[in-house]
């Protein structure tokens, strides 16, 4: 349970993923750093503003939303929803597709002056090796398109849905920073808000682990005698209990302007834990690290913190 509502507080913490197109094939297509792909039909390809597919000359879209398990309740509720009054014909029905079963709603909606034709695939991972996954794909195609993107053609290529292990490099190659230095932690989960949680033990559970969360946010102070209070108004959000601050300093972090705080505090299970966070400015914008561990191993992990904040690199 701890974990299940720390890792959503964490990403909140922290601070989308960007495709690239790619020559396109036969088989399932995925779009980068997504567990979900398809063979898309026709003329679609891989999106470079959106995770997923476009057709540009049609206006067709298929938008991919890969997200954690628990969000699949509250999307079904949204589907069966009875006040669906801006969808036309309107029809739900179970559909099954290359790695399970979902549900299909379909319908059409007046957008852009004209009838627009919608799909939607709501199903989440049963089993396998793909956990904690819940996907919505969306397709959207104009009246216009219908004679090329037609049901039977979408529904072919929603069939082929199909679910793939996390991608771990492939995330971690588009995130707007490089890491060079792991100092024996492990990825955990790279952020859909461009950030990566470390950890240091044999499960997930960062309620009784080092756990290391670095990510790039907006809006720093440009002025220097803000940073502090940002630092402070930072720190405060941590999913930490009774956070007492021991050492707040500006500092030099890789050559560039930094801000460094240190601080105990009382861990989810009510452990004691330390933590150091880093902040490093540029630009209009910032590079958070943050290291947390128990508080009687801190002089070990700190040096290890300290490593891997070094290793950062900006893309």
């Amino acid at each position: 349970m701890l974990v299940r509502w720390l890792l959503p507080l964490l990403a909140l913490w922290a601070a989308s993923i960007l495709p690239v197109p790619a020559a396109l094939g036969a088989e399932p297509v995925f779009p980068p750093g997504l567990r979900i792909g398809l063979e898309p039909p026709g003329d679609f390809t891989l999106s470079n503003r959106l995770a997923g597919f476009e057709d540009t000359g049609r206006n067709a879209v298929i938008t991919i939303l890969d997200l954690p398990a628990r969000a699949y309740q509250d999307l079904a509720r949204s589907a069966f929803a009875n006040d669906q009054k801006a969808i036309a014909d309107l029809k739900r029905e179970s559909f099954p597709f290359e790695n399970g079963i979902g549900i299909l709603i379909t319908g059409t909606a007046n957008e852009g002056g004209g009838p627009v034709h919608k799909w939607f695939l709501l199903a989440t991972a049963v089993g396998g090796e793909v956990r904690d996954l819940t996907m919505l794909v969306q397709v959207q195609v104009p009246d216009a398109a219908l004679s090329v993107y037609s049901d039977a053609v979408i529904r072919k290529a929603l069939a082929s849905v199909t679910f793939r292990p996390t991608p771990v490099k492939e995330q971690l190659g588009l995130l707007p920073f490089q890491l060079n230095e792991l100092a024996g932690f492990r990825v955990m989960q790279v952020l859909p808000t461009g950030g990566v949680i470390l950890t240091d033990g044999p499960t997930d559970d960062i309620t009784t682990q080092p756990y290391m969360v670095i990510a790039v946010g907006p809006g720093a102070p440009s002025d220097p005698s803000g940073r502090g209070q940002f630092a402070k108004d930072m720190l405060a959000t941590a999913p930490l209990a009774n956070i007492k601050v021991k050492l707040s300093e500006p500092m030099r972090i890789t050559g560039g302007q930094g801000y460094e705080t240190r601080a105990d505090a009382v861990g989810p299970r009510g452990n004691p834990v330390a933590l150091v966070q880093w902040l490093r400015f540029g630009g209009s914008g910032f590079l958070r690290i943050i290291g947390v561990g128990a508080r009687d191993d801190w002089d070990r992990l700190f040096t290890r913190f300290r490593a891997v904040r070094d290793g950062i690199e900006a893309r």
